[in-house]
């Protein structure tokens, strides 16, 4: 079973995605802010961290899994509200495989995780 990181600070956005990658036999975890996933993924790195671009911090938490990643790199797709290009750019540039535009649904999901080789 795949290990996914869930990264926001909205409590009901982590609890619904967790509930879709559930569905998806995916092993769930989430963290609300960027030191409790970098500690998450100090103790085990997950296959694939969902890490909300919207929060500033989070961006250094792409960087910091990259520059941390032990011998497994886990795919990193970033979560954002609107399409913004410059900042799409930022996310890949430090480090995200991918991103996904919210409001995330299970289709939108497995439809980018085949993509990034996930599934």
């Amino acid at each position: 079973m795949k290990h996914c990181l869930v990264v926001d600070e909205s409590r009901v956005i982590r609890k619904v995605v967790c509930h879709l990658l559930e569905q998806m036999k995916f092993y769930a975890e989430e963290a609300a802010e960027s030191a409790s996933a970098l500690e998450t993924c100090r103790v085990q790195m997950p296959d694939v961290v969902l890490i909300n671009l919207g929060n500033a911090g989070n961006m250094e938490l792409v960087r910091a899994i990259r520059r941390n990643a032990s011998a497994k790199r886990p795919v990193i797709i970033g979560t954002m509200t609107e399409h913004d290009v410059g900042h799409i750019r930022e996310a890949l540039s430090a480090g995200a495989d991918d991103y996904i535009l919210k409001p995330l649904d299970g289709d939108s999901l497995k439809e980018k995780f085949a993509q990034t080789g996930l599934m």
